[in-house]
């Protein structure tokens, strides 16, 4: 299991606008062979940055299940209008303790 974490920083004003619009595309997000899981959370110290988790099967289903779909194109023409910037995404593993 990968782990994907998006910073997202919304322009101010836009976080109602952005929070509906997560809200109707994360059926496109979340139907994506491969993911299992898909999580949004919101700055409370700072309330235009968002946090993306996604855990994916692997960077691959990410990737190409995903990143190189249509399903992407819906998702981000959704969401990306409220980005004051490009996204910051990275790709994690679980650490064993």
């Amino acid at each position: 299991m990968v782990l994907e974490v998006a910073l997202i920083d919304v322009l101010p004003g836009h976080e109602d606008a952005f929070v509906a619009a997560y809200a109707q595309g994360h059926p496109v997000l979340a139907g994506t062979p491969g993911c299992r899981s898909v999580r949004m959370t919101r700055g409370i110290e700072s309330p235009t940055r968002f946090v993306l988790l996604v855990e994916w099967d692997s960077v691959e289903a990410h990737e190409k299940n995903f990143r190189d779909t249509e399903r992407f194109a819906q998702w981000r023409a959704l969401i990306g209008p409220h980005f004051a910037g490009p996204p910051l995404v990275e790709h994690f593993l679980d650490v064993s303790a």
